[in-house]
């Protein structure tokens, strides 16, 4: 790959980073209002996670950034690694809180209200996530960046996260199942935890 094309992809990256900024900041503002309203903790750590996934994409973006500008092999490797284990402790984060809110919820026998915003939140990032994962993965295969291709695991648990927390949300307006809301955040602990250890590891680069 000669030096232009690493760039333009450099740039698509830097690029894709700061739509999921901008994106997961508006979206975890109005998933933990929503949630806060509703008494929902599936809907409040979906809005955690976008802001889990913001510093994630801080992260990979300021690792980007440092290769365009010309940052030297040997130091952009460090930058890389570090990266990539910062990411990597975002996803040990999401799970640890997810865990501990779920299983309250579940003791205290906490039931949500209805939500319609998140319901609306959660469709739409179900239909948006995807696109970013595809196109970071792209990204991060290209240039052979575990720390993009960690991000871009990051993104696809926002999605599973979306499915699971739609599933919660409308299982609890429809059928009054309020369990369904911390059952469907703890169905992805174990899959956050797995890409948190891959992540930590520095195996980034080999997950699909």
């Amino acid at each position: 790959m000669n030096l232009a094309e690493r760039r333009r992809l450099l740039k698509r990256g830097v690029w894709l980073e700061c739509f999921s900024i901008g994106y997961n900041i508006v979206e975890g503002v109005i998933a933990v209002l929503a949630g806060w309203l509703a008494g929902s903790v599936a809907l409040v750590g979906f809005g955690l996670d976008s802001t889990i996934e913001t510093t994630s994409a801080i992260i990979v973006l300021f690792r980007l950034l440092a290769e365009y500008r010309g940052q030297d092999k040997e130091r952009l490797e460090a930058t890389e690694r570090r990266a990539t284990r910062a990411v990597g402790v975002t996803l040990f984060a999401l799970a640890g809180y997810i865990l501990f809110q779920s299983a309250r919820t579940l003791i205290r026998q906490e039931a949500p209200q209805e939500s319609l915003v998140g319901i609306v939140l959660a469709a739409l990032s179900l239909l948006l996530m995807p696109f970013l994962v595809i196109g970071k993965r792209r990204v991060g295969r290209a240039i052979s960046s575990r720390a993009l291709l960690a991000d871009a695991q990051e993104t696809l648990v926002c999605t599973y996260l979306s499915f699971t927390l739609l599933l919660g949300l409308v299982l609890n307006a429809w059928l009054g199942w309020w369990w369904a809301d911390p059952v469907a955040a703890l169905i992805m602990v174990p899959f956050i935890g797995r890409e948190a250890r891959e992540a930590w590891s520095g195996d980034a680069c080999c997950g699909d």
